[in-house]
């Protein structure tokens, strides 16, 4: 059963190749072997998720950071950590005791030890 098509402006009809019924032109006469290419069950992998990289932004940026990249790698990165969290811890009982002295609350203490570390990035030191 083939239907002709015709649309006006065009010289020459046109034709459609459309034979048979609906359900054979969805599916086809070799419905079986479409069937039988198709897996029965897709592996789907897990989607990457990536972690937060804790960076400085401002890494090898600032007055210090060639001095402190030079420490670094003079004494070993492990054996600098350690020395970086005890001069920070330090730095931190200073601030913990100027705030004691002048009667500062622990969020305005906590404020001065963001502003503290903010100050350290952007001087370098924590290169």
């Amino acid at each position: 059963m083939a239907t002709s098509v015709s649309v006006a402006g065009f010289h020459k009809p046109l034709y459609s190749t459309f034979h048979g019924g609906w359900g054979t032109s969805i599916c086809g006469h070799n419905s079986t072997v479409l069937i039988k290419s198709v897996p029965e069950a897709v592996r789907v992998a897990k989607p990457v998720r990536f972690r937060p990289v804790m960076k400085n932004i401002n890494e090898g940026k600032g007055l210090f950071a060639p001095v402190v990249v030079l420490a670094r790698n003079i004494i070993g990165k492990k054996r600098f950590n350690q020395l970086r969290g005890k001069a920070i811890a330090l730095h931190s009982q200073v601030i913990t005791e100027f705030c004691k002295s002048i009667g500062a609350d622990a969020k305005q203490r906590q404020g001065l030890i963001r502003l503290a570390k903010k100050n350290g990035e952007r001087l370098g030191f924590l290169a």
